[in-house]
């Protein structure tokens, strides 16, 4: 198949891209202890960065509370700007374009992983039911106070200002997907608040309508997008108004903030950690309908090339890629042109050397 629309140029923000294969946000674990980005990742991003290509970096800790991964970097203190610096310096020595996920955990996160063991918190004091990937068990979080929602947001506005004027990334993605805190607020089954912020859709929307605006009071609707997962069970979510709620929200940022730079949208899949039950159905289009800029869809392409390119034809979005990019760094040429994809290897995901990471061949020099 030719994949034509997957390489019409496009233009996301103030970025005219020449094709419309996206680097999807991927969690690596090669951040320091102290959270400070490496050259080892500036390295891995230039490997990725193609002329006129978007590259969305991992998520990224907002505050030193929002979660503490160790080997997750962050974008909250001067060390953690210099590191990035130097990533997006090397993105753009390519002619690329790289946004910044923003990362809260909420109820995902650990007292342990705090500096002095505080509470997690959320929107409702509800814990993830399940088995942890992570942690050794889900802990109950304390709900969120009026108050603290507003230091929130003004730590995500601190943490965009300091990606964009700072750390030199084209734009900012808020991480309201897979569970997270944006979504627990979202999510009818993580949020029984009684106050503004619960109860009806309005009520539950209102936290990421608020920070939206915030961000975009910082650095702008064009260096500004969002990522959805609607219908995902991953972290313990469920909501029986799914198309109702992630509607309204899609409806109020085309009326409030209609030239936001994308939105990006994650079609639900059973095994998210693992390698089967791919989709190959589209249920994002009522959400397209409703949004008339950029779009970017993702989930279970990377193991579905001949449906990503098709996917792409039928409705000329961007398509982000997540587990074909890290075994492929020249995975834009490697579809446009036809070329043998390489093979990613799981057991190296999550480490922290260049094994996995940086090591993988281009195309052509491959022997």
């Amino acid at each position: 198949m030719s994949p034509q629309n997957l390489f019409t140029p496009i233009k996301v923000g103030n970025n005219l891209l020449k094709h419309r294969v996206v680097l999807s946000p991927l969690t690596r674990f090669r951040a320091t202890a102290e959270a400070v980005p490496t050259k080892l990742m500036a390295e891995y991003y230039q490997q990725r960065a193609s002329e006129g290509g978007l590259l969305i970096a991992e998520a990224t800790f907002i505050d030193r509370l929002a979660g503490g991964y160790l080997n997750v970097p962050g974008i909250y203190n001067r060390e953690q700007i210099e590191g990035w610096q130097k990533v997006t310096s090397a993105v753009h020595k390519n002619k690329a374009s790289i946004f910044l996920q923003l990362w809260h955990l909420g109820r995902v996160g650990s007292k342990t992983l705090n500096p002095n063991g505080e509470q997690i918190v959320s929107a409702s004091d509800i814990p993830i039911t399940g088995t942890p990937l992570v942690l050794t068990e889900y802990e109950v979080p304390r709900a969120l106070e009026i108050h603290e929602i507003k230091e929130i947001i003004e730590q995500y506005r601190q943490a965009a200002l300091n990606a964009v004027k700072e750390a030199g990334f084209d734009g900012i993605e808020v991480h309201s997907a897979s569970g997270f805190l944006p979504d627990q607020f979202i999510n009818k089954n993580s949020n029984k608040r009684t106050d503004i912020y619960g109860g009806s859709i309005e009520n539950r929307s209102r936290f990421v309508l608020e920070l939206i605006d915030a961000l975009v009071d910082a650095v702008g609707e064009e260096r500004t997008a969002i990522r959805f997962s609607p219908d995902s069970e991953f972290h313990d979510m469920q909501d029986d108004t799914t198309l109702e709620t992630w509607s309204y929200i899609t409806q109020q940022l085309q009326k409030n903030h209609p030239q936001l730079a994308y939105l990006h949208f994650v079609e639900p899949r059973g095994n998210f950690v693992g390698d089967t039950n791919t989709v190959f159905k589209d249920s994002l289009q009522p959400y397209r309908d409703i949004w008339q800029g950029p779009f970017i869809a993702a989930s279970g392409f990377s193991t579905t090339r001949d449906y990503a390119l098709a996917y792409a034809e039928k409705t000329g979005n961007l398509i982000s890629f997540g587990r074909a990019f890290i075994a492929n760094p020249d995975l834009p040429a490697r579809l446009q042109n036809g070329w043998e994809l390489n093979q990613y290897d799981r057991s190296t995901f999550y480490t922290n050397g260049a094994e996995g990471y940086t090591d993988y061949p281009f195309y052509n020099s491959k022997e």
